[in-house]
């Protein structure tokens, strides 16, 4: 976790961005810029092409900003293009969990298959089109397919100039002022010029953090220790050293009878006989079918037969990555299943690309790709088959799909770089567990729609109320509930006939419903109060389970805070509607605040004094309107 003085904001995924009043770095004297040297200016400077860097070139393109923006290989797009590997995300991706820039890049995606490929009339009709119809992914692609549909979403802006984009382009040297980045000297690994890149705000979206030595900002590497992070998994002492592995991917394809067997790599006898040192061991060879599971420590099993499923019903590692399936396309367009190698036996876990000299990360880089070459070969080779026979020799390295001369991918699939420190920090934590985990001081302040309760307030304490509580039922649409006849809002700290006549309709309107709301809430305390009756109430650990079992019919009705069904409405298109009254007031509490600790009482004065300097220039209504379509605030 991050304890520091840098001023640095998110802009993006995974982009850490500065602005003028940058804290945390060094002053370095003098001007970066000489006298014949191009100088380019814009509000954002982004150093780094990649997924998070062409986010937050979005993010501010779309707000009327001028970007340039950097890349050091030839293609934008980071892991899902240059790395090769399409995104590995959770389960639930197609539902929630993805912003609507991003659920329209996938959709993208998809549609470039639709208009370019010769799909089987089923696959053009899959809503959710997997053209891999790989398991690790909900959206399994070929590198160049992402590449052309982030271009496509930056096309406007650099043909009306607002975007300027240096391919093969990295940091070498930043010029500060005081406490601030002035300017970014640049590199072009083609030509060999340099650049000054000006800017108000610069942001670091590089694979390895490597804006933030050059800015002598403070940093972190490797596991950080039990005392930093308070994470029950960490280790007592850090270990800065202790990275994840990198790996070098490539594409293959196969065919049938065909021999497509690679020279033997230069450092195949090594790697053929490598076993990792690791803790837990691994059971062997890394060139192996077996491997040790990183969350458990057993020993695994996994299968490989690009015919069809292995035979013992494990895992087999083409499906598990396949890029492009033939099975999506029809059969006279000569498509051929076409499959990523990214798996634990090319994992690289001799080095480390953060930390170390220029000349010992190419060697690293040099030795990953002997790896991965090492790995193809060992599979067109000796890889154990289910017949019995050995190698596959119909391997094919798909150079075209990687767009590189070896086949490889044009950069390391980077799973951990660098991590700046940070003034503040941001802790996940379960809801029921924030009030225990605050006095435990695990950290110093609940900022989390926590409403101010007269319960709560005999553990805690709470800064003044900063926006009101609107609390709604929701349902899916066509639901008998969708339109109650209630009031539009009860109040239950007014009481008196009008409110009992509220509640009593809710009474007979929810009998026989299954309810399902989020432990811990007030939502849970109201429902459980006795109110609206004996109700059968559902409680769930995150409001993401409440919005998935309500859209897949396993409750009736939901009662949460209305901004979390109208937000999960709009990012994931489900159809949910609320119903029913708001409600405020009793169960509910009086408004939402700061939850602090009571020893705290500085803490409690300071947020106080923001909030009222906030509300004082308007910010949290706009912030409020923005961001929930209505002003909340008190």
């Amino acid at each position: 976790m991050m304890n520091r003085r840098e001023s640095f904001l998110k802009l993006g995924a995974g982009v850490a961005i500065t602005s003028v009043g940058l804290a945390g770095c060094n002053l370095l004297s003098g001007r970066l810029a000489k006298p014949n040297r191009k100088e380019l200016k814009a509000d954002l400077v982004v150093i780094g092409g990649g997924l998070g860097g062409c986010a937050a070139a979005l993010s501010a393109l779309s707000s009327g900003l001028r970007v340039i923006m950097t890349e050091e290989t030839d293609w934008i797009g980071g892991q899902l293009t240059s790395q090769g590997v399409p995104p590995d995300e959770h389960r639930w991706i197609e539902s929630f969990g993805c912003t609507r820039t991003y659920r329209k890049f996938r959709n993208a995606i998809r549609d470039y298959y639709r208009y370019h490929y010769p799909l089987t009339d089923n696959a053009r009709q899959l809503k959710n089109l997997n053209p891999g119809s790989g398991s690790v992914s909900r959206l399994c692609h070929e590198p160049r397919v992402a590449l052309a549909c982030l271009e496509s979403l930056l096309a406007p802006f650099k043909a009306n100039g607002q975007l300027k984009l240096l391919l093969q382009t990295k940091p070498i040297a930043a010029e500060l002022v005081s406490d601030s980045i002035r300017s970014v000297e640049v590199f072009n690994i083609v030509t060999g010029h340099s650049l000054i890149l000006n800017g108000s705000i610069f942001a670091d979206a590089t694979e390895l953090g490597d804006l933030l030595p050059l800015a002598n900002c403070e940093f972190v590497t490797g596991t950080e220790g039990k005392k930093k992070t308070g994470e029950l998994h960490m280790p007592d002492k850090a270990s800065p050293d202790n990275q994840q592995a990198f790996t070098m991917c490539f594409a293959v394809d196969h065919v049938i009878g065909a021999e497509h067997v690679i020279d033997k790599p230069k450092a195949y006898d090594f790697w053929s006989s490598y076993i990792p040192d690791l803790m837990p061991s691994w059971p062997g060879r890394l060139l192996d079918f077996t491997y040790t599971h990183p969350s458990s420590g057993a020993s695994k099993q996994l299968g490989f037969n690009p015919k069809g499923p292995h035979k013992t019903g494990i895992i087999n590692l083409w499906t598990y990555r396949r890029i492009l399936a033939q099975s999506n396309f029809n059969p006279e367009s000569g498509l051929r299943d076409i499959s990523l190698v990214n798996w634990p036996q090319n994992d690289y876990l001799l080095g480390n690309l953060v930390g170390v000299s220029d000349e010992e990360r190419n060697r690293h880089i040099d030795r990953s790709k002997q790896l991965s070459l090492s790995l193809l070969y060992w599979l067109q080779t000796e890889a154990p088959r289910d017949d019995g026979g050995e190698g596959w020799p119909g391997l094919r390295l798909r150079k075209d799909v990687m767009g590189t001369n070896d086949g490889l991918a044009k950069y390391p699939y980077v799973r951990e770089s660098r991590r700046i420190r940070a003034m503040t920090t941001i802790v996940e934590q379960d809801w029921d567990g924030m009030i225990p985990a605050l006095t435990g001081k695990k950290f110093d302040a609940i900022m989390a729609g926590m409403s101010i309760t007269e319960e709560r307030m005999k553990t805690i304490s709470f800064s003044q109320g900063y926006a009101d509580e609107v609390a709604s039922l929701a349902v899916m649409k066509g639901s008998k509930l969708e339109n109650l006849d209630t009031p539009e809002g009860i109040n239950l700290s007014l009481g008196g006939s009008s409110v009992d006549k509220a509640l009593k309709t809710l009474t007979g309107a929810l009998a026989g419903k299954t309810v399902c709301t989020q432990t811990g809430t007030i939502h849970q305390n109201f429902l459980q109060s006795g109110d609206v009756g004996k109700i059968d109430v559902r409680t769930y650990k995150t409001q993401d389970e409440v919005n998935l079992d309500l859209t897949s019919g396993r409750c009736d009705v939901a009662l949460a805070a209305a901004v979390a069904f109208t937000d999960y409405a709009d990012k994931s298109g489900k159809a949910v509607v609320l119903t029913g009254p708001t409600f405020s007031g009793g169960a509910f509490g009086n408004g939402v605040g700061v939850g602090i600790r009571q020893s705290d009482t500085k803490l409690i004065n300071d947020f106080n004094s923001a909030i009222d300097q906030a509300r004082k220039e308007g910010i949290i209504s706009k912030l409020a309107i923005k961001h929930f379509g209505f002003d909340a605030s008190m």
